[in-house]
Parts: C-alpha cells; sequence; structure tokens
C-alpha cells in the first residue's frame, strides 16, 4: 500500500506525516490492519527496538474533585462506586510505588485529584517523593496534580521530579463539550509550565469520547506541537455514574489503528497504551505493543487492569523485553533536547517547546474502592439491553494503597 510505504519510511526518518496522512490510517479497513500494524511496528522498533517502558500509578488521593470532566469517576457529581480519600502519607505512597518497581516498572506517576494543587500540596509530594526516591534513588517520578500555578512546576523539579503528566484528552474545538470548569487553554498552559521548569512533558489523548477522526488527528499534532516526550493513549471506560456511561465507541481494531496514527505522528517519542487496554484490545493487547513502547503495569486509578504478572508475560510472549532502569527510553538525539532543556531551564514558550519536540495521565482520572469487583458502565450492545451492565470488562478498582488489599503488581 502507498499510503503505508510512505508512512513507513518517513517514520524511519523521523519525519512527521501530513494530517490527511494520517486520517488516512483512520480510515483504513479491517483487512488491511495488520499491514497498518506491521508499519507501524517497523517505526516503533527503528526508535525503540523491542524495549517496552513499564510505569505504575499511585493514587495519592482519590474523589472529592470539583472539575465536571465528563469522563472522570471522581468528577463532581459523579455516582460512580470508587473509594473517596484524602492524601496519603509519604509511607503510604511508598509502599505502594515499591510494589510497583518490584514488578519492574521504572517510572512511578503520583497522582490527585483535583482542579490543582495547593502549595500545602505541593509540600505534601516533595514528602512523598523524598520517601520514594530514598527507597530507590534510581526510579523516575511523574507527577499529575491538575492545573499548575507559577512556580509550582520549579518546586517539583528542584524536588526531584523528573516528568509532569497533564493530558490534553481531545481536540480545542471539542474540549467545551466534555468539560465546563476549565479550558483547553489552561491545560495548554500547564504542560508549557511543566515543561519551561525543565520537567519531562507528559502529555496524551482520551479515545472513544464520541470524538471524529478529525478531532483525534488534531489533538494528536498538537500534543507533537507542545514537545511532549510521552504520549499516554487512554481508551474511554465508560464508567457507570458519569454522563459518558454508554459511550461504548471503540473496538480492538479501532483502537489499534488509533495507536498507530499516533505513532506515525510521533515516530521517536514515547507511546503509552494508557488506560482501558484491557478493557477495548481485550486479546488483541500484544498487537498493542508492536506499535506503542509504554503501558501501565497493573491497576490503574479506578478501573482494575489485568494482574501486573499477566502483563510481564504478555511483553515475554510476544518477543518484547521490559526496559530496564539504566537503559534511556528516548532516542538519543531526543534524550538530548530534553537533557538540554532541563539544564537550561526548559523552553517556556510553545513555540520553544514545539522545537524541543522536532524530530519527534497519566491516564484519566480515578481512584481505588472497596467495592465489589462488579461492572461499573452500562454498556448497549446491539443484542443487549441499554441497562445491562457489563460486569465482565470494567471493575471498580480495589487494591492498592489507599485499601487494605496488597497493590496488583
Amino acid at each position: 500500500m502507498d499510503l503505508l510505504d510512505t508512512l513507513t519510511a518517513k517514520g524511519l526518518r523521523g519525519e512527521v506525516p501530513t494530517r490527511e496522512e494520517a486520517l488516512a490510517v483512520l480510515a483504513t479497513t479491517d483487512d488491511e490492519l495488520l499491514d497498518v500494524v506491521a508499519a507501524a511496528g517497523k517505526v516503533r522498533r527503528r526508535w525503540f527496538g523491542r524495549r517496552v517502558k513499564l510505569n505504575y500509578l499511585v493514587n495519592l488521593k482519590s474523589g472529592l474533585c470539583p472539575e465536571d470532566c465528563s469522563y472522570c469517576s471522581q468528577r463532581l457529581g459523579s455516582k460512580a462506586e470508587i473509594l473517596k480519600y484524602t492524601w496519603l502519607k509519604p509511607d503510604q505512597a511508598a509502599d505502594a510505588a515499591r510494589a510497583g518497581v518490584a514488578g519492574g516498572a521504572k517510572r512511578v506517576c503520583l497522582v490527585a485529584s483535583g482542579r490543582g494543587p495547593t502549595d500545602r500540596d505541593i509540600d505534601r509530594v516533595t514528602d512523598t517523593m523524598a520517601a520514594i526516591k530514598e527507597a530507590d534513588p534510581a526510579v523516575e517520578i511523574c507527577v499529575c496534580l491538575g492545573l499548575l500555578s507559577d512556580n509550582q512546576a520549579e518546586r517539583l523539579k528542584a524536588a526531584g521530579a523528573d516528568a509532569y503528566n497533564h493530558n490534553l484528552n481531545t481536540s480545542e474545538n471539542t474540549y467545551g463539550a466534555i468539560t465546563k470548569t476549565h479550558t483547553y487553554a489552561d491545560r495548554v498552559d500547564t504542560v508549557q509550565k511543566a515543561h519551561g521548569a525543565g520537567l519531562s512533558a507528559c502529555s496524551g489523548l482520551i479515545a472513544g469520547m464520541g470524538e471524529t477522526d478529525e478531532d483525534l488527528v488534531d489533538v494528536v499534532f498538537a500534543l507533537r506541537e507542545l514537545g511532549s516526550d510521552s504520549v499516554p493513549v487512554n481508551f474511554l471506560i465508560p464508567f457507570e455514574g458519569t454522563p459518558l456511561a454508554k459511550e461504548w465507541n471503540l473496538t480492538p481494531q479501532r483502537c489499534l489503528r488509533i495507536l498507530a496514527m499516533v505513532r506515525f505522528v510521533n515516530p521517536d517519542t514515547e507511546v503509552r497504551i494508557a488506560g482501558g487496554r484491557e478493557v477495548h484490545l481485550r486479546t488483541m493487547q500484544p498487537l498493542g505493543l508492536h506499535i506503542a513502547n509504554s503501558i501501565f503495569l497493573g491497576d490503574y486509578l479506578t478501573s482494575e487492569g489485568q494482574a501486573g504478572q499477566a502483563d510481564l508475560d504478555m511483553i515475554k510472549d510476544a518477543g518484547f523485553e521490559v526496559e530496564g532502569a539504566g537503559e534511556a527510553t528516548l532516542p538519543r538525539h531526543r534524550a538530548d533536547i530534553a537533557e538540554a532543556a532541563q539544564a537550561g531551564g526548559g523552553c517556556g514558550t510553545a513555540a520553544a517547546a514545539s522545537a524541543c519536540g522536532s524530530g519527534g495521565g497519566c491516564g484519566p482520572c480515578g481512584g481505588h474502592s472497596h467495592a465489589p469487583a462488579q461492572a461499573d458502565a452500562d454498556a448497549p450492545a446491539a443484542e443487549e439491553p441499554e441497562d445491562e451492565l457489563r460486569s465482565d470488562l470494567v471493575k471498580v478498582r480495589r487494591r492498592g494503597a489507599g485499601t487494605e488489599l496488597a497493590p496488583n503488581a
């Protein structure tokens, strides 16, 4: 296929496709799916070999959020049966992080619900990072606290944070239909603040919220322009009790095409399969590893993932290997750019951030729950009544920090 030959050649050179080419990837048929995966796989192996980076989520504060993000089980007014708790103590968070690192994770993602952190919250996270780094100085720490105020990114950087996650989620044109309590521009501003402070920018999207192909391409190109070093691709988990509870729009084939489009637009950037991997890719998860070079290990924030050992077995069986703590995730030229940005204080403007990315959540909000591991989303399938719960697919998270049960790692 001429399209895939062109995209492969561009990706191997680290070049970006046109918008029309990116849209064409999403429009390919199921008969062409394996060809699409193979083409994206060549680009992935060119820049990342067969390494898979493992990331592990620790939810520092669950629920109690004043924002109205339609996709989120922690949103204002959410009826999702998640566990709600305020800030974990540093030793609790460090214990949870230790489980993920023991399972092979090289990055720990510290997440807290809310609009954005207070200065006291930054102090809390600083103490938590110190406890984690004391146990394992080499572990990478990514922080996800919502919208940042002036100088907060600099404080996190000085305290030892390596990255900051703040997803754009969807295109600027459709953002207002998803969230009313803050704007797309607010999110862009926070990514720029983080990048400007010398933190690695981790910013991604959520697919499956009813967006168009054009929306998906818009947000992926916007993420590239912002200079994101890591692009988490989340697939909507339609939790019961949220406005998007009935948005079951994704198939495994659709998810793979989305991942391939993201890879072609970001050939030498970390592409992570994030929330919803087990729900939507299901038995086709191993094919996703041929496109993305990063996943979350074990559970997510408000939903259960597959067992951590199952993740490790899947990686091995698919012919990949877990990326070691001493291995650089990004290709050398991207790592050089990131190190220069950190040494010089980062990229303070959108234009500078774009330049830093040239050549190339942590998942949706969530938490833990003691609720029974049963369905948390309506799922009207073709032959199912609209009120039947998808108990086979979506399970509320019951394990980890904030619960009495051991983490799934």
